[in-house]
Formats: structure tokens, sequence, C-alpha cells
């Protein structure tokens, strides 16, 4: 069972912020989830699973692209034919 504090520590770990007024409700809807892993992990499996394979991409089709002009035209600041962006360090 997660506890509250432990919930505040995962958000803190994953940069998410739980609202004070909403940290009960979350910690038990969190508790839930792991309770539905616990059912999942007394399920015995006979034998191997399985799977029949199957590719879900679709085959690559040459179009045309967006035109420079197009590609930059929500731009702000486009600077010599680029798009500008803020440094990022």
């Amino acid at each position: 069972m997660i506890t509250e504090e432990e919930v505040r520590h995962i958000s803190a770990l994953a940069d998410i912020t739980v609202p004070e007024n909403e940290l009960k409700s979350f910690t038990e809807s969190f508790n839930a989830i792991l309770g539905y892993f616990d059912i999942l992990d007394t399920l015995e499996i006979e034998g191997k699973l399985e799977r029949r394979l199957v590719n879900v991409f679709r085959e690559d089709e040459p179009t045309e692209s967006l035109s420079q002009e197009d590609a930059l035209k929500n731009s702000h600041e486009p600077e010599d034919g680029y798009i500008r962006a803020p440094k990022v360090i």
C-alpha cells in the first residue's frame, strides 16, 4: 500500500504536481491500480503465450514536402530561411 507521503515523493521524482486537495483521491487511485497488478500476479499460466507477429507500420510512400515558405509560415522569427529557436544549454 502506497502512502500519501510516498505519492508526494514519486510525484517529485516524476516532476509532476499533485495538488494537496487531490492527494487523497490520487493515492486511493494509485493503490487501486497496484491492486490490479496484484490480481494479475495471481494468474497461473500454463505453457508459452504465443502471439502472431504483425507489422503495424505502413509502407513508406514518398509525398511532396512543404515548401520552405509554408514551413516558416508559423515561425515567429525566421532567420536566413531557418526557424529560429532559443538556445538550450
